[in-house]
């Protein structure tokens, strides 16, 4: 009996280490949409966003090749292949940290998405906001054949 119980405390003691452990990192390419054929981004600045990920993100594509810029909705040019939406939620433990993040690649004209990544880490596997626009942006371009 006494062997049962320290089984069923050890269980609940375990479990919100588990839990606080999740994290993800997926992509999606809508059908027939080739990410290859895009050289040039425009990534429109997400209105509550104070710690300047839209700066990330064109970063990361200038690093990764392509031609980005930034700015607000009301500035996209019309020579982009891809207009760029993403956001990010934060989080407080100890330190404000970035617990999730999504990017959005959408057509120029129609703003119909193209591919959507998305990268999830709790307090205990976090990254840096850096770190994960390139884990969302590796995600989305290994789905074409691309980065």
């Amino acid at each position: 009996m006494l062997k049962k119980y320290l089984y069923y405390w050890l269980f609940i003691l375990i479990i919100p280490f588990i839990s606080g452990c999740a994290n993800r990192a997926v992509a999606e390419l809508t059908p027939g949409t080739d990410l290859t054929k895009l050289q040039s981004f425009y990534v429109v600045k997400f209105a509550p966003d104070g710690r300047g990920v839209n700066v990330l993100i064109r970063d990361r594509l200038t690093e990764m090749g392509y031609s980005a810029n930034t700015g607000l909705d009301t500035n996209i040019p019309d020579d982009v292949d891809a207009v760029v939406t993403y956001e990010d939620k934060w989080m407080w433990d100890i330190t404000m940290y970035m617990i999730e993040l999504t990017i959005t690649m959408r057509d120029p004209k129609s703003s119909f998405p193209l591919a959507t990544g998305n990268s999830y880490h709790t307090s205990l596997t976090r990254l840096s906001p850096e770190e994960m626009v390139a884990e969302v942006l590796t995600s989305i371009f290994s789905q074409s054949g691309g980065e």
